[in-house]
């Protein structure tokens, strides 16, 4: 008797569930009959619609092939042997091998108890070695963002020296208003850099185009620093198309984000403990349960991004499949509630 196959629900990598923006996929068509030749090196054309769409001067953007391309890029051009760069803990995996690539050593400070950055203990943790500070917001993978208040009060606390690279992959999908835009920060900090992807809100994650915006003696680096053609003609211009889709994006968003605050109640409700999220995916602290429940959710079809010994990060999709993550959720607490129950019982 042959069984249904499981439908596999994808909810590891943080992507957009919806297909491209507006005209995007016939402007990526059209770029096509240009594979024979080479993309523009500087990215003109998307360099200024970016500048133009945050009003900031074109020579503050550096183009990369992803925001972790650019990253790469920013770390490459400042740190190297006997430099440290700083970030949280747990935070997005690229910081501490962007520091090593650079031969720089890379300085993790644990977060919180409450899964914040602890910035206070970060800037415990500056050095005069101390080149590149990240702060991830909100925070790959728990969710949490700093608020203006605390950033402020950590910027003005750093050396002038230090940079501080914010970045705000997920900013599209921040609602707590007391969360600032970092654009507006960096117009008057020439040490802070911000960092920006069309990856996840934009729905561009196949194409690999993200950017920075940093002052000149910071932008100038950073492009030098750069691999040579990093970034595909049709990945230009389907950033540059999608950045003339702003209504739609911002409709997208909000279906993604209020299936956030559904999933988070849900959630909530079944008996997890979890902390708020301004990004388009959940945090679940497990510790060694991380593998058994990453096992449960294989079963179920359901694919999640696993840190072993600590939790699992899963991303917020299309309803049906978070309604697969959450029956998943719900019976393996269920269970487990169970057997811990059975265990204490045997043992009384």
């Amino acid at each position: 008797m042959s069984t249904a196959p499981v439908t596999t629900y994808r909810l590891s990598a943080n992507e957009n569930p919806y297909p491209p923006l507006p005209g995007v996929l016939e402007r990526a068509g059209a770029a096509l009959r240009t594979l024979n030749r080479y993309p523009d090196w500087d990215s003109t054309h998307l360099v200024t619609a970016l500048a133009d769409h945050l009003d900031v001067p074109a020579e503050h953007v550096v183009v990369g092939p992803g925001s972790v391309g650019v990253l790469f890029q920013l770390v490459r051009a400042v740190a190297g042997p006997g430099d440290e760069v700083l970030f949280a803990w747990r935070s997005f995996e690229a910081y501490p091998e962007a520091a090593e690539a650079a031969g720089a050593t890379p300085v993790a400070v644990p977060l919180t108890s409450g899964e914040d950055h602890d910035l206070d203990a970060m800037l415990a943790a500056i050095t005069p070695r101390t080149k590149v500070v990240f702060v991830c917001n909100p925070n790959n993978p728990t969710g949490t963002a700093v608020r203006r208040t605390d950033l402020l009060r950590f910027l003005d606390a750093v050396p002038a020296a230090t940079l501080v690279v914010l970045d705000e992959a997920y900013r599209e999908f921040v609602t707590d208003e007391a969360v600032p835009d970092g654009i507006d920060l960096y117009r008057t900090r020439p040490n802070l850099v911000v960092l920006r992807t069309f990856s996840k809100a934009y729905g561009l994650a196949g194409l690999r185009v993200g950017f920075a915006v940093a002052h000149g003696p910071v932008a100038a680096p950073a492009r030098a620093a750069a691999l040579p053609f990093g970034v595909s003609r049709i990945a230009q211009d389907a950033a540059v198309e999608s950045l003339a889709s702003g209504a739609e994006l911002r409709r997208r968003v909000t279906a993604l984000v209020a299936e956030r605050t559904r999933v988070q109640q849900q959630l909530r409700g079944q008996g997890w403990d979890l902390p708020d999220s301004q990004a388009n995916f959940v945090w679940l602290r497990l510790g060694d349960r991380t593998a058994a429940f990453a096992a449960a959710c294989e079963r179920a079809g359901i694919t999640v991004k696993v840190f072993p010994g600590e939790g699992v990060r899963i991303t917020v999709a299309e309803p049906h499949a978070n309604d697969a993550a959450l029956a998943t959720t719900a019976a393996w607490l269920t269970a487990h509630t169970h057997a811990t129950r059975a265990g204490d019982a045997a043992t009384a």
